[in-house]
């Protein structure tokens, strides 16, 4: 591992450097990864890993048919490399379990049979190990339980791989049947494309994850723009200008000079202007949200979102449900303004014409 400072702090991590594409083919050479679930990590990761030469197939229920149709158009073969969830566990010598943490739930009494002694059972997500009271899914102890967890969605994964960056993955080992659980662990990271590793428990990842999507991630970065959108438009800003001023100069121009350097070096790259207001206002944004971000990593801690979330995601009719909350997004004035904001876009502009 390589021994870097972070803020400070020393941390070791793994990078492709010290554990070379060449190194994880050799530990996994006579591995079969079955990737179970092919809907959001399931593609990106069981891609990769083909790419890289490793020996993948693929576990979907064949009535789901969208999964299955896209794992078919993806080049994954039925009957040789594309399975019933079952076949393919039956199979698999690593089990990769990307089905949602719902799913879970719903699949393991079927597949915990053919996890035999041996076995790998590899998450990207702590959720399903750490919650075991609610979620049931306790492994046998003659298998290896791992993780790998990218820090993206499944379609940064898959585009990162094919840009040559990586997306960066923390990884963990649960449980070391085996003695050779960190080889199998890190070899995977590297395989589904990591552009570093760096190491993790199944709790500290789960809480972490779960208080980042609903935090900046995604849940508070939401709320956030929408009231700044809302605020802007009570005011009497046209659509164009209200957006543009929320999300637009955020994910096209700022955000990225924050990705390249920090954010010193956004703030220090703006005019005089934004530097003073932004210095001045972010401690009153910060006081504003510190009591929201405990009640949030609290309610994570102790599992009673843990027991919201799968009650909600394992309704029958949730998908229903799903599309309806995201209509109301998709319809919101806001979110209409920004696709009339990116078909302007100069890369859209002559593609619209």
């Amino acid at each position: 591992m390589a021994k870097i400072d972070f803020g400070g702090i020393m941390e070791e991590v793994v990078t492709r450097d010290e554990f070379p594409l060449s190194k994880a083919q050799e530990i996994l050479k006579n591995e079969v990864v079955a990737v179970i679930g092919y809907g959001v990590q399931g593609p990106a990761q069981s891609l990769n890993m083909r790419d890289n030469k490793i020996n993948v197939i693929v576990g979907q229920r064949p009535e789901e048919k969208v999964y299955w149709d896209k794992a078919v158009a993806d080049g994954w073969i039925p009957g040789k490399t594309l399975f019933s969830i079952d076949e393919a566990v039956q199979k698999g010598t690593i089990i990769q379990f990307l089905v949602s943490d719902a799913a879970q739930m719903a699949v393991w009494p079927k597949i915990q049979q053919y996890i035999t002694k041996g076995k790998a059972l590899y998450f990207s997500h702590g959720f399903s190990i750490v919650y075991k009271e609610q979620t049931k899914i306790i492994p046998p102890k003659d298998i290896d339980v791992i993780l790998v967890a990218p820090k993206g969605s499944g379609t940064s994964v898959r585009r990162n791989f094919l840009s040559g960056s990586g997306i960066n993955s923390s990884f963990a080992v649960f449980q070391d049947a085996t003695g050779k659980a960190m080889d199998r662990t890190l070899a995977l990271g590297i395989a589904v494309g990591s552009g570093f590793l760096f190491p993790t428990t199944f709790e500290k990842e789960v809480y972490s994850d779960l208080t980042g999507e609903r935090g900046t991630l995604m849940g508070a970065l939401a709320g956030i723009l929408d009231a700044q959108y809302d605020l802007l438009r009570k005011h009497g800003h046209s659509p164009s200008e209200a957006f543009n001023e929320t999300v637009e100069e955020l994910t096209q121009s700022l955000i990225r000079l924050v990705a390249e350097n920090g954010m010193d070096w956004m703030f220090a790259n703006c005019s005089t202007t934004a530097q003073r207001g932004a210095l001045d206002w972010m401690p009153k944004f910060k006081k504003a949200v510190e009591p929201v971000f405990k009640e949030l990593y609290d309610k994570v801690k102790d599992g009673k979102e843990t027991e919201r979330v799968l009650k909600a995601n394992g309704a029958s009719d949730y998908r229903e449900k799903l599309e309806k909350e995201l209509k109301v997004i998709r319809d919101s004035e806001m979110w209409r303004a920004g696709a009339a904001v990116r078909s302007l876009r100069p890369e859209n502009w002559k593609k619209n014409k």
